[in-house]
């Protein structure tokens, strides 16, 4: 009997910190690993759990701005700029075009005036452009299209905008508090989505709340409790590729987009609403992009591209940022503070958690309510607590506008957490990898919001991560006298922060040679998501992977995907696939069962041949996946092949919007765990990280390098943000390091001199062969594992990000 593979894992959304390439060519060699056959004559290989060769959906190219540039638009295209606000909050007064229209060479002009409609993914909080007022700086006022870049920027000067200076907040705890000046008046009459809950009369676009247990029965077993403050700032996505846009409207008034997106499908959607359009008046086609971390997801620059080809007289028309641009005009990372207070027994269980989260969502929460969301049903971390009390607030500030970032408000919680659990075992003279162990969720156990925790290796990968740091054993002797060494850990966990109803398709259909196409609607950003769909579809049907080409996405011949975020499109879409394979597979044994009167529980395709275990008789799919197969009597059966499938999560329930209980808060979580090794300069601050031990729970590996990959990627990105990253504003909301100068990514000079990469799979019940995701998680705990393996190293507690040699230093020079 040839065994289905139960094997699966991802590699997801997420993509390595510093190889965030349009196109990655990395070569990837076939494992031959073979799998018990039914017949000894039909061994059957198995493609899930192997690494091919990546699949590609079209020819290489350097992203769609070079793409659009070169091959379709020539002379004829048109060049897009935005004036922007030099203030975070303002009434607009005023707004005067008419010298930029006469200008030579401009050809279209538009402001909030033409396009007042309202647009966002979860609340409706956002337009084009400042309509009564502007709320951020960089906020935009108007945008012209002309014959080149150049008489575009000359536009903008020409364009008079009279302000009235308004009172701005910058600190969201001030923010969430009556005395904060409104920055969204109208807020209650905003349209959300009915999970999302706004506060009227405030500046709280979200509140999430949890209430279980007995708080003073948990404080009253505590023998420690302990409260703190922690602090993470905005920091920018910085994808190699900025935010790009082509749009153009044909002479039938139908409209098509270029776009360097995660969302094409969601794109189509928010902008058909927000400009009154039909969505069947839309198509987005999206080439290679050229790294997203979240920062491409949902609506940014696009509608904006779309409302000025509207009126370009079927010029097309592109807005591309610019590198200042894409710092603080395009998503960033929310900021947040918050409160940790926890309550701990001596043998280090934890009794209780009180947790308040003040998030800086910016002039705009459309998408940031949802990450407060998550952070709140997320907010004990990976522990099981019998008494809790967890606020998750999203607040309005004059920022700019944040939204979903790789970890999407994980990696900022955990930064609090992790420490703070590390404190508490500190306080009481534990070992913080046994109390992570005692405390840790296992199978059966209820979650802070009620739901029953699914199967999960998180155990597994604590011992193990901590077993390859060498926990527990010296360091090696430091590298200089004034140098200090140290280990850190943290665990993590995240769920597929989405909606309850997100639906994945796809359609698989043979060619005349056998070979395979895939469409699917999901992007590739370079996370390796044609690849898995490859070896999925390949698997499924019975297929060699070199065989199947998967292809990238146009809205008008794709099927249908919800976004390339929350790390599900291996889970997700790589169902709908699975399915599709599967239903494709079903017909061609249908037809040759009949064709060959024999019972179709007797016949598999396996490399290509649908073969009979019964009589061993075999037949090439080239010879009936289009023309069908003759049965005995002379006449055909069967014609071309083409398998459908579709996924959709059924099982979400609804939470309680009082307390936060509810029978099952997400589909599922992707459990992990981190350590370091750290050597600290005692003399300069500097913190260099040795060593990374990344151990995650992905259900199966589909493809083993490309989770590996992923852990390594996302290790390096946290790392960086953990180490480097901020964007520093002055006291009037202006970014002042909104540059590759001032705002530090790390190199390769930065990375850790070793990474270890631990596959833990523990299957999970509704993926394709037991997958969940895992391109996001990496970057997770890398925060406070580095944090405490500083504490661990030096005795000194960083608890506001970045952890730069500045801050180690003093508080070194203040210990």
């Amino acid at each position: 009997m040839s065994e289905r593979i139960n094997e699966s894992a991802n590699q997801q959304i997420g993509e390595s910190a510093n190889t965030q390439y349009a196109v990655r060519n990395t070569q990837y060699a076939v494992r031959n690993t073979q799998h018990a056959a039914r017949s000894t004559q039909h061994a059957k290989p198995s493609i899930i759990g192997t690494s091919p060769q990546r699949i590609e959906g079209r020819e290489k190219i350097t992203g769609a701005a070079q793409y659009v540039d070169d091959l379709q638009f020539g002379q004829n295209l048109l060049h897009a700029k935005i004036k922007r606000s030099p203030l975070a909050h303002a009434k607009i007064l005023k707004i005067d075009v008419s010298k930029a229209k006469a200008l030579p060479g401009v050809r279209v002009v538009i402001t909030g005036a033409d396009y007042p409609g309202y647009t966002g993914l979860y609340l409706k909080d956002r337009t084009l452009f400042a309509m009564d007022r502007v709320r951020y700086v960089g906020d935009a006022v108007a945008a012209v299209a002309a014959d080149s870049e150049e008489i575009a920027e000359q536009a903008l000067d020409l364009i008079e905008v009279v302000y009235e200076e308004l009172p701005p907040v910058f600190d969201p705890e001030f923010g969430a508090s009556p005395e904060a000046p409104l920055l969204h008046p109208n807020l209650g009459d905003y349209e959300c989505v009915p999970y999302i809950l706004p506060q009227r009369g405030t500046n709280i676009s979200n509140l999430f709340k949890v209430r279980k247990g007995d708080m003073e029965k948990g404080w009253a077993e505590a023998d420690l409790i302990l409260e703190h403050r922690y602090q993470v700032p905005h920091i920018q996505h910085v994808p190699l590729e900025t935010h790009v846009c082509v749009a153009q409207q044909d002479v039938r008034g139908k409209i098509t987009m270029w776009s360097a997106s995660q969302s094409p499908f969601a794109q189509r959607n928010l902008v058909a609403k927000a400009l009154g359009i039909s969505h069947s008046q839309i198509r987005v086609i999206t080439p290679h992009v050229g790294g997203g971390f979240g920062s491409k997801a949902g609506l940014s620059i696009e509608g904006t591209a779309v409302a000025l080809a509207m009126q370009a007289k079927g010029r097309p028309v592109k807005l591309r940022m610019t590198r200042e641009e894409e710092f603080y005009t395009t998503f960033v990372r929310q900021g947040l503070i918050a409160y940790i207070k926890m309550g701990m027994t001596k043998d280090g269980r934890i009794t209780a958690v009180q947790n308040k989260f003040y998030w800086d969502g910016g002039a705009s929460t459309e998408y940031g309510v949802n990450i407060t969301r998550a952070a709140g049903y997320s907010g004990t971390g990976p522990y099981y607590v019998p008494n809790i009390h967890v606020d998750s607030l999203c607040v309005y500030t004059n920022h700019p506008i944040s939204g979903p970032m790789r970890g999407f408000g994980m990696a900022e919680i955990h930064w609090a957490i992790e420490q703070h659990l590390d404190r508490m075992a500190h306080g009481l003279g534990l070992d913080p990898v046994q109390v992570r162990l005692k405390n840790c969720l296992k199978d059966g156990q209820e979650t802070l919001t009620g739901m029953i925790m699914h199967p999960t290796g998180l155990s597994q990968c604590l011992e193990k991560a901590a077993a390859a740091i060498g926990w527990g054993k010296p360091a090696e002797p430091p590298s200089a006298p004034h140098k200090v060494r140290g280990k850190g850990i943290a665990t993590m966990w995240k769920a597929p922060a989405m909606p309850p109803n997100p639906g994945s398709s796809a359609i698989v259909r043979l060619n005349e040679d056998a070979t395979l196409n895939v469409s699917i609607g999901g992007v590739d950003l370079g996370q390796g998501a044609l690849t898995a769909m490859a070896q999925i579809a390949a698997e499924g049907l019975g297929v060699r992977v070199e065989d199947v080409r998967v292809n990238t996405v146009d809205t008008d011949y794709s099927p249908y995907e919800w976004q390339t975020v929350a790390s599900r499109l291996t889970w997700s879409m790589g169902n709908a696939v699975l399915q599709a394979a599967e239903a494709a597979k079903m017909q061609v044994l249908k037809t040759v069962a009949e064709a060959w009167s024999e019972d179709i529980n007797d016949l598999d395709i396996i490399d290509g041949q649908v073969v009979s275990y019964k009589t061993e008789e075999s037949m090439p799919l080239k010879d009936l996946v289009i023309y069908g197969a003759q049965r005995p009597d002379g006449t055909w059966i069967g014609g071309p092949v083409i398998g459908q499938g579709r996924f959709m999560p059924d099982y979400v329930t609804p939470l309680d919007p009082e307390t936060g209980q509810g029978p099952r808060a997400v589909v599922h979580f992707t459990t992990g765990c981190q350590a370091v090794e750290v050597e600290v300069d005692t003399e300069t601050g500097q913190v260099q990280v040795l060593k990374i031990v990344s151990a995650f729970d992905v259900g199966h590996a589909i493809n083993p390098e490309l989770v590996r990959s992923q852990m390594e990627g996302g290790a390096v990105q946290g790392m960086s943000t953990a180490l480097l990253e901020g964007i520093i504003f002055d006291g009037k909301g202006v970014p002042r390091n909104a540059n590759f100068t001032d705002y530090r990514i790390a190199t390769a000079v930065d990375a850790p001199l070793e990474t270890e990469n631990i596959i833990v799979e523990v299957p999970q019940d509704d993926g394709p062969f037991g997958a969940r995701g895992i391109g996001e998680h990496p970057m997770v705990p890398t925060g406070p594992a580095i944090a405490n393996a500083v504490y661990h190293a030096a005795g000194v507690r960083i608890d506001t990000m970045p952890l730069t040699s500045e801050k180690v230093w003093a508080a070194l020079h203040t210990a």
